[in-house]
């Protein structure tokens, strides 16, 4: 999509689209209520099916590219907000063939956000052979951690993967999260509340302790919504963006 509705991002691209529920943070995933349910265009589930975009969509982040060369900012691509990157049900091969799109578009910083980061380190291979050494300059690598628990679990197995910003989506927040224990801080957290039918509370206390631990820690902060798309207080509205140590 261009010029994405989603405030943290420029564009989003789905390379294929499909997934399956792997935490609580999955229950009422939008993308699947989009195109399985809504639109019925690809069955949710581990029996599910991936499907791949188009090859004219496929073209899009190389028109983005070359339009950037006339801007002052990078835009950023969130890929892929109807799919997982990392996904064990996705065909090495089409991964391969994203990382050639974006190895080709180095005008773009590529978002890849992820609830699987324990597949990245045995999938960067294969996506990445032939290619440049890991890792690139526009490639941001990001998990969901919608509790402590999940936090606990996936960011130590993220930080250890280099990138040139690591990020944590802190939505849907379905409980309280700190950072304290962590040996290495992200460099970026989005913070959310769900939307939708049936939307879980984010408590607002949850978002401002996050804040102030980030603002203590040096950690950009980017608070997206309140749960249900409730006004955001003025105390929480706090949109920063990372800065990319690149080479």
């Amino acid at each position: 999509m261009e010029n994405s509705n989603i405030e943290w991002t420029t564009h989003t691209f789905n390379p294929w689209i499909g997934c399956q529920h792997v935490s609580p943070g999955c229950d009422h995933c939008y993308a699947e209520t989009l195109m399985d349910q809504r639109y019925h265009r690809v069955a949710w589930g581990p029996h599910g099916e991936r499907k791949r975009t188009t090859k004219q969509y496929w073209k899009q982040p190389l028109r983005w590219a070359k339009e950037t060369q006339q801007k002052e900012r990078r835009p950023r691509v969130f890929c892929a907000s109807l799919a997982d990157v990392w996904d064990n049900k996705v065909p090495s091969e089409w991964r391969a063939d994203l990382f050639g799109l974006i190895n080709s578009t180095p005008e773009l910083d590529w978002l890849l956000l992820t609830k699987r980061p324990e597949n990245i380190r045995k999938m960067l291979p294969s996506a990445t052979a032939g290619l440049p050494d890991w890792p690139w300059a526009n490639v941001w690598l990001g998990t969901t951690c919608e509790n402590q628990e999940k936090y606990s679990h996936r960011w130590p197995i993220l930080r250890r993967i280099p990138a040139t910003v690591h990020f944590i989506s802190y939505e849907p927040a379905l409980g309280p999260l700190t950072l304290e224990s962590s040996p290495e801080m992200p460099d970026w957290i989005i913070c959310g509340g769900e939307s939708g039918a049936g939307a879980r509370m984010m408590e607002p206390v949850w978002a401002g302790k996050l804040l102030e631990e980030c603002r203590s820690s040096g950690v950009a902060f980017f608070m997206k919504q309140m749960t249900q798309k409730r006004p955001i207080p003025s105390s929480l509205l706090v949109r920063q963006f990372p800065i990319a140590a690149r080479n």
